[in-house]
């Protein structure tokens, strides 16, 4: 019989089986996506457009429009982007495979913030990459610099950030975002800066890209998407831009792969980019859930848990209730009735919990309180 693709068996599932929907009055802390409705007024221009007959092929990389109103979005920090070189893609993850398609050969290694997001890692097998997990500070998921130089080999030929950070919920100060950057031309190689997640961000400083900072002009390549401020996860919207030789290569791979993502979704898509009021109130409603969780958790023995900068993720550390982060989020669902994610899914998350606020504040509530209910008894 023909036999599979060797890559494909390397390749796990993420955090697929704790996603499973459970059983009814289950409070889920898993799923990462806000539990918020997509803005009306960008559901209505889907409508519209498909009212009015958007229903054919078009240009492959998104529409001039979608395209300038991520130029224009982008240039809010600090990008200087031609809507020529930018691509929207099905959702973020196809732009960082596109990334990937675009600028790695099988062998070459990839640099990953341990615990790092897992599609990372099994979107590099898919290419024949190797993962290579460099375990961040623990007391607070900050990047460990020297640890990071120290991973660096002849067949490095990438890094991915992801701040703000999921599973973490780290943002990375500017000066750690430097020195990586500053790394990645010593040692001559590509950054995959993720920024889903850039308008998420509760401290005093904020998002920096690399691609403003010197030595990351020209070996950025900028991934971000729809899915999490505007809630529209299921909407599938991504964007990369990259230098133009780049993109070049990234329109070969969407052409081939994808042809381009719904018609009838661009213009909907250019809407949500204008929008002010409306990310907004999911920012502020995310910000209060972040210091409520953070607050009960507090009172929990046994969890202990840095208070997240940014995404809507807390991680949290389990190993003083003696049981192992999958013993403990097996038995959470079982006896408490709280779903969770262990960390030991991703390489470097052994001993930790990943917990979503992307659910409402009673919610978070009622599971704060079975699990302490659940511990203490």
């Amino acid at each position: 019989m023909p036999t599979l693709n060797d890559n494909v068996g390397s390749v796990g599932r993420g955090f697929a089986a704790f996603l499973t929907p459970p059983p009814e009055g289950t409070v889920r802390f898993t799923v990462g996506q806000p539990d918020f409705r997509t803005p009306d007024v960008v559901v209505e221009a889907a409508k519209a457009a498909l009212e009015k007959g958007e229903h054919g092929y078009t240009r492959s990389q998104g529409s001039e429009e979608i395209c300038q109103s991520v130029a224009t979005h982008l240039a809010k920090y600090g990008l200087d982007v031609d809507h020529n070189d930018v691509v929207v893609s099905p959702g973020c993850k196809q732009a960082l495979l596109y990334a990937m398609m675009s600028c790695l050969n099988p062998g070459d290694e990839v640099l990953l913030l341990a615990p790092a997001w897992p599609s990372y890692d099994g979107m590099l097998k898919l290419v024949g990459a190797v993962p290579v997990h460099v375990p961040v500070k623990r007391e607070n998921y900050h990047p460990d610099i020297g640890a990071l130089r120290s991973a660096i080999t002849n067949r490095t030929k990438a890094v991915i950030i992801n701040s703000p950070n999921n599973p973490t919920g780290a943002v990375y100060y500017p000066e750690e975002v430097a020195q990586i950057t500053a790394l990645a031309e010593e040692y001559d190689f590509w950054i995959f800066d993720d920024m889903i997640y850039a308008d998420l961000v509760y401290t005093d400083y904020s998002y920096v890209s690399p691609e403003t900072l010197p030595g990351g002009s020209g070996r950025t390549i900028t991934i971000g998407g729809w899915s999490k401020i505007w809630a529209m996860t299921g909407w599938r919207l991504g964007w990369i831009t990259a230098p133009s030789h780049v993109m070049e290569a990234v329109k070969t791979c969407q052409a081939s792969a994808a042809s381009h993502v719904p018609t009838f979704l661009m213009g909907a898509g250019s809407v949500a980019l204008g929008l002010e009021d409306e990310p907004k109130s999911f920012y502020e409603e995310f910000a209060e859930r972040r210091e409520v969780f953070h607050k009960l958790l507090e009172e929990i023995p046994g969890i202990n848990a840095p208070k997240p900068e940014g995404a809507f993720y807390i991680l949290a550390d389990i190993t003083e209730t003696g049981m192992d982060d999958v013993e403990f989020a097996t038995k959470a669902l079982e006896e408490a009735n709280v779903q969770l994610v262990p960390g030991s899914l991703m390489p470097g998350g052994e001993g930790l919990i990943r917990m979503s606020y992307g659910t409402n504040i009673e919610q978070i509530r009622e599971g704060c309180r079975r699990l302490k209910q659940w511990l203490e008894d």
